[in-house]
């Protein structure tokens, strides 16, 4: 079976020093493709450059919404000219969105609105970062009449809030929060759930499995969050790693080997 782990953080420092060990175990266990999310300008660079160095490696450029009081207008603007250039591996706007948690909810509305609009514009999947926020999320994208491909990852609301989502045409991200028996809404969510709107991911280092130390997360884990996934679905693992397989390629716009047809 072969994985694509479609939101890793893989240009985080805790990743320094062993990609070339982290990948190597990631991929004898079916690891094929990852993408690097942005959060913020200051790692656009990193995350393009340690994108280009490995095969099978793609990034996303955005403003996280923790992020944005680090800003100013001319980021946006820089966004939209970095993507407006299609540079290779960069495969989606992201990862952008809102968090009622962390910062100021009404600070970050018009950050992620304006990356929307972006998105909107340049026809590029939008990658979305959604604590306690996804009807506003929700919101946004149905006002803005957002017509492509989005993916809320890190995906942890109830199946009425994932529906309406769903019905915006959105991917939900599932990761290892799937694996804490303690998360049972998010587990009888997903269990419910259409298979061709799911999307595995792992967030790496963060989102760790159960058992998995906190911020020790890895792309390797990737196989531990699928076997958990078609345990709650009591699905046959071969149909469910082609269908999740094709989704990720539906969301980044990629032919049957991974790469990019834009």
């Amino acid at each position: 079976m072969r994985f694509i782990d479609a939101h890793c953080h893989f240009d985080f420092p805790e990743f320094d020093g062993r990609r070339d060990a982290v990948l190597e175990e990631a991929r004898s266990s079916g690891l094929s493709n990852l993408v690097i999310p942005g959060v913020r300008r200051s790692n656009w660079g990193r995350v393009s450059r340690i994108a280009s160095e490995y095969d099978g490696l793609y990034y996303c450029l955005g403003i996280h919404p923790w992020y944005v009081g680090e800003h100013t207008a001319d980021d946006l603007d820089a966004l939209q000219g970095a993507l407006e250039s299609r540079p290779g591996h960069c495969v989606a706007l992201g990862e952008c969105g809102l968090d009622r948690i962390h910062g100021d909810l009404k600070e970050q509305y018009p950050w992620f609105e304006r990356q929307v609009d972006i998105a909107k514009q340049l026809r590029l999947p939008l990658v979305v970062h959604s604590v306690k926020t996804h009807d506003e999320v929700y919101e946004v994208l149905r006002r803005k009449g957002f017509p492509g491909r989005v993916l809320v990852h890190g995906f942890s609301g109830s199946y009425e809030q994932a529906s309406k989502l769903i019905d915006l045409g959105c991917f939900i991200g599932v990761g290892g929060v799937i694996t804490h028996p303690r998360a049972r809404k998010t587990r009888d969510t997903i269990a419910r759930l259409p298979v061709d709107a799911l999307i595995l991911e792992t967030d790496a280092p963060d989102m760790a499995p159960e058992s998995v130390e906190a911020g020790h997360n890895s792309p390797a884990y990737l196989p531990l969050i699928f076997n958990v996934l078609a345990g709650l679905r009591g699905a046959g693992r071969e149909d469910l790693a082609r269908s999740l397989l094709g989704n990720v390629q539906r969301l980044y716009d990629w032919n049957e080997i991974g790469a990019s047809e834009r």
